[in-house]
């Protein structure tokens, strides 16, 4: 690995160190259909994300708030001694990726044979606190 490689790998890792996130690799959902939840709570506060998620009715919204639960916990312990509601904590990003595909084959009439594509997904979830955002401008 060069230098400037390595640096800029180095200042990445730190910055990091700093952010919350949680991140779910290999859901067996398809990414469409975790996309469409997703995009419900991307920018809204922590409070209100796991709310719509509690009670939307979509599979993937069980595993989003499981996640998302994962993501707060790891925030609570980088930042010990503070408190969500105090820090305004919202959800910065949310991506969904597709992982892995497992292909099936199903008989179709006259001989034939039809492929099935079953999808997985990656998605990554990352707090931000809008109080530290606005002490930072």
């Amino acid at each position: 690995m060069g230098v400037r490689k390595r640096n800029t790998a180095e200042a990445l890792k730190e910055a990091r160190k700093n952010v919350a996130f949680a991140k779910l690799n290999n859901c067996p959902t398809s990414p469409r259909k975790m996309r469409l939840v997703a995009d419900i709570i991307r920018g809204e506060d922590v409070e209100k994300a796991l709310n719509i998620l509690k009670f939307n009715a979509k599979e993937a919204s069980g595993r989003l708030e499981k996640l998302l639960l994962s993501a707060i916990a790891n925030w609570e312990s980088k930042n010990e001694g503070s408190n969500i509601e105090s820090n305004n904590l919202y959800v910065k990003e949310i991506t969904v990726d597709s992982g892995r595909m497992l292909k099936r084959i199903q008989p179709a009439p006259q001989g034939r044979a039809h492929r099935i594509r079953k999808r997985s997904n990656h998605v990554t979830i990352v707090l931000g606190s809008r109080t530290q955002e606005n002490q930072d401008s």
